[in-house]
């Protein structure tokens, strides 16, 4: 029986180095160029950033989801999952380790359906980490909800024509390219007639109407588009993955980018976790220090239970895919954590400001990015709502319906067919007395 918590030593190491590394030299990025993870880099912070993307190939931590024909590691999601509790508690960091939403998951996908025409133009320069990509799927009527989408794409001779809108396309405005999941035989379902294509941004007829800032933002800073496709024409070599298989190639993209945003919520939520232990043995108040209060000790103990809990059924959804090589199987488990991960975060952080009082609601001070955060991830790759459908569905595949008067577990009716079952045993100890 094999069942055990620790990381082989060799594995941890690059850990603890990785931590260190992310502390010293990445953390720092966060502060000094905020809001420019997602933009390509000019000639100044190419010159922080590159060095520093060495380093992480040098100890064989650059993109090590993927595997090693497409210059990754091949660790598998668990092993991700370990090292992005880590990157979680930067923005850069994910970027400096090759594993940045959402293009791990766009690389994925590639990597699985591309051809090799494809992957030359499009995965290559994504994992060489210059370039950047966007999802666009969701849409402004119908949400994520393929059912409801109306993008069209048209087969007009060896190209494709595709027309529609697509909202919060997140990182278009800096993406180099675009995937674009749309309609391409209305006559049958969402689930069989939706294709996929990848589409460069400076293809005519891609228009960004705005740049959708989030809550608190400025709205020049704004990063999820809202995109007219107004005749865009590709090849027929755009198709990504067979015609009609959009859903299935979205499966599979979706599920890793739902676990992805688990992982790195890990390391945000325990940068919340340290700022408050850290604040509460810190600062003073009236009868001693806040590490003192009880209510301050009920803070840190809620939130160190809610933190483990997650961090352990988010590494068991990682090591059941390894081991299952098949996101549908471990469905359930994925829309599971997607349900739990706004929550944690969010009470994390609400308990991290109310320690630290008027500072915490500053922006001197994360957690207000985090608190935004929390609803973010409760919407990003589907709502919260969905995902618990989903996995109420997924837990009642394992149950019957009983057609007897009383439920299975009323104790009267159990009573009696435990009688009934132990009647001989009884009967001969009554006679005896």
């Amino acid at each position: 029986m094999a069942w055990d918590f620790e990381t082989d030593p060799e594995y941890q190491a690059k850990l603890d180095w990785a931590d260190e590394f992310v502390r010293e030299e990445v953390e720092p990025l966060d502060v000094m160029f905020p809001g420019k993870a997602f933009w390509p880099p000019d000639d100044t912070i190419r010159k922080i950033i590159t060095p520093l993307k060495e380093e992480v190939k040098a100890h064989d931590l650059w993109a090590t989801h993927l595997g090693p024909e497409l210059g990754g590691q091949g660790h598998g999601q668990l092993k991700l999952s370990l090292l992005n509790e880590i990157l979680g508690r930067s923005m850069w960091a994910p970027i400096i380790f090759g594993c940045q939403a959402p293009d791990t998951g766009n690389a994925e996908i590639i990597a699985h359906y591309g051809t090799e025409e494809q992957k030359e133009k499009y995965l290559k320069p994504l994992l060489e980490g210059e370039v950047f990509s966007c999802y666009s799927m969701t849409e402004p009527q119908g949400g994520s909800d393929p059912t409801l989408f109306t993008t069209r794409a048209v087969k007009d001779g060896d190209e494709w024509v595709i027309n529609g809108w697509k909202y919060f396309s997140s990182n278009a405005r800096t993406a180099s390219f675009l995937i674009v999941m749309a309609v391409s035989d209305p006559d049958t379902s969402a689930y069989q007639g939706m294709s996929m294509f990848l589409v460069p941004t400076d293809t005519p007829g891609v228009k960004i109407e705005r740049n959708v800032a989030l809550a608190g933002e400025p709205d020049e800073e704004g990063m999820h588009a809202l995109i007219h496709y107004d005749d865009v024409r590709v090849p027929a070599s755009a198709l990504l993955g067979g015609e009609g298989q959009a859903f299935a190639v979205a499966q599979t993209r979706l599920g890793g980018g739902r676990i992805h945003h688990a992982m790195r919520t890990i390391g945000m939520c325990q940068k919340g976790l340290d700022a408050m232990c850290e604040r509460a043995l810190s600062r003073e108040v009236s009868g001693g220090r806040l590490a003192d209060k009880q209510f301050i000790q009920g803070y840190i103990a809620d939130s160190y239970a809610q933190l483990m809990q997650f961090r352990l059924y988010t590494l068991y959804t990682a090591w059941s895919i390894d081991k299952h090589q098949n996101y549908l199987k471990v469905r359930k488990d994925i829309a599971a954590i997607k349900v739990l991960m706004p929550g944690v975060l969010h009470d994390i952080a609400w308990r991290a400001i109310q320690i630290h009082g008027a500072l915490g609601v500053t922006n001197e001070m994360p957690f207000a990015s985090m608190m935004n955060g929390a609803s973010i991830m409760g919407l990003a790759d589907g709502p919260t709502e969905v995902h618990k459908v989903t996995v109420a569905k997924q837990v009642l595949r394992n149950y019957e319906a009983v057609d007897t008067m009383w439920p299975s577990q009323h104790i009267p009716t159990r009573r009696a067919a435990a009688e009934q079952k132990f009647a001989a045993v009884l009967e001969h100890e009554v006679g005896n007395l």
